[in-house]
């Protein structure tokens, strides 16, 4: 079979999940594709196809996007992370782990997608970014509380079809406070250790001599 002509595709190196991956494309070929169809991650999944649903959300250099609408070639040189790279070894990510002790999914179809979009919005949120809702989108007014009318409204773009939306909206909530605390205790200043002073020697002791009784 005669290769494809070099007008219509081109050779990417794609990073995801800190994984290197050289592959020839079409043009066309969107980053969901690519992920899916060339490198087995089926965790990013495939919804609508036209950015409508969310489900397909990664990351791409720490920003949510919608892989079905951001083409593979135009992901070369920027960090993708997908659902399958959020965990460390055998820990999950808070995100993860708040939407399973939540109970933040039904079928789960869409929770790869809600939960890279949740990690964004914590992000986001923390950053001062206001939403649709914020009352106050002043700088010096800094992040609003994260409510659950913020939440709702920050997560709008990723639909669950199963209605589980209550949950995801805890689910954020508890994320983003253990977000914060991890925060905070990064910043506080820790108490300088000081050094142990060595201990003096202690005098020897004598033995005591009993008298003889008179």
């Amino acid at each position: 079979m005669a290769p494809p002509p070099s007008s219509t595709y081109s050779s990417v190196t794609l990073d995801v999940n800190g994984d290197k991956h050289t592959l020839t494309v079409d043009h066309r070929t969107t980053l969901l594709d690519a992920l899916r169809e060339r490198l087995d991650m089926t965790g990013t999944k495939k919804g609508c196809d036209q950015g409508q649903c969310g489900a397909c959300t990664v990351l791409l250099d720490g920003r949510r996007t919608v892989a079905c609408l951001q083409l593979a070639v135009a992901a070369e040189g920027r960090a993708v992370t997908t659902v399958e790279g959020l965990a460390e070894d055998d820990q999950l990510h808070p995100v993860q782990q708040a939407f399973l002790d939540l109970d933040g999914f039904q079928c789960g179809y869409c929770t790869p997608g809600q939960i890279c979009s949740a990690i964004a919005v914590i992000e986001e949120h923390a950053a001062g970014w206001p939403s649709a809702v914020t009352g106050d989108i002043r700088p010096e007014a800094g992040p609003p509380p994260l409510t659950a009318e913020e939440i709702r409204e920050r997560m709008s773009g990723n639909l669950c079809r199963c209605g589980a939306y209550a949950s995801i909206v805890q689910a954020v909530g508890r994320a983003a406070a253990v977000h914060a605390e991890g925060v905070a205790r990064a910043q506080t200043p820790q108490a300088p250790q000081l050094p142990q002073l060595p201990q003096s020697p202690q005098p020897p002791q004598t033995a005591k001599t009993e008298r003889p009784a008179a």
